[in-house]
């Protein structure tokens, strides 16, 4: 059971964040940078969405509680918004709004502040990554060991972000713009169906909760 849930988490998140899809972002954001400036904004960066991440983790559950909303009418609202974000990325609209994004943020912040926006949020700790966070820490229930476990996966893929801010240079050249498209591609169906499974068990906590 924690293993299962260990997969699939650290599935959900890694497609929902997608990683090497940040590698040209950043360098975009961090052009004229010295590499020990590159190292303090991807440091900075995965840090603030860790801590984010691990925070909705945490309370999210409780957020929802205050407003009335049931975890099994969150996971059908989730579900459907990670569809939308792996529609956008099978079509290729999701790294075209991410690069306007991440322009429009440039002009507006000091050079500084990239790190927490739009990197680390939210780019890294987005609406699609923050509620596939709460779903998974509705799924763990409190469960000591599978909260445990979903701290450690988040700490991962943010790990994994921080990794390609560091071998960013290396990373685009390797897969080029044709793997980018490929891989964003497949990363998109993979979460559409994980969305699928989302909302399949909403309904379902929804129709054993009218029962």
């Amino acid at each position: 059971m924690l293993v299962e849930f260990v997969k699939s988490a650290a599935v959900t998140l890694l497609v929902t964040v997608d990683p090497p899809g940040l590698a040209p972002i950043f360098l975009g954001l961090t052009a004229g940078m010295t590499a020990q400036q590159r190292r303090q904004v991807a440091w900075r960066a995965t840090a603030i969405a860790f801590a984010i991440l691990a925070v909705f983790g945490f309370v999210g559950d409780a957020v929802l509680r205050a407003l009335g909303i049931s975890l099994a009418a969150f996971r059908i609202a989730g579900g459907l918004l990670l569809f939308y974000i792996a529609f956008e990325m099978v079509f290729e609209l999701r790294a075209k709004r991410k690069s306007s994004l991440a322009t429009t943020a440039v002009t507006r912040d000091h050079i500084r502040n990239v790190a927490a926006f739009p990197l680390a949020i939210p780019l890294m700790a987005g609406p699609g990554a923050i509620t596939a966070t709460i779903l998974l820490a509705g799924r763990a229930d409190g469960d000591p060991a599978q909260s445990l476990a979903l701290l450690i996966v988040i700490a991962a893929v943010c790990g994994a972000c921080w990794l390609v801010y560091l071998a960013a240079d290396r990373l685009s050249a390797l897969l080029g713009v044709t793997g980018e498209i490929v891989l964003t591609r497949l990363l998109g169906v993979i979460l559409a169906a994980l969305a699928v499974l989302f909302v399949v068990d909403g309904v379902l906590a929804i129709g054993r909760g009218a029962q």
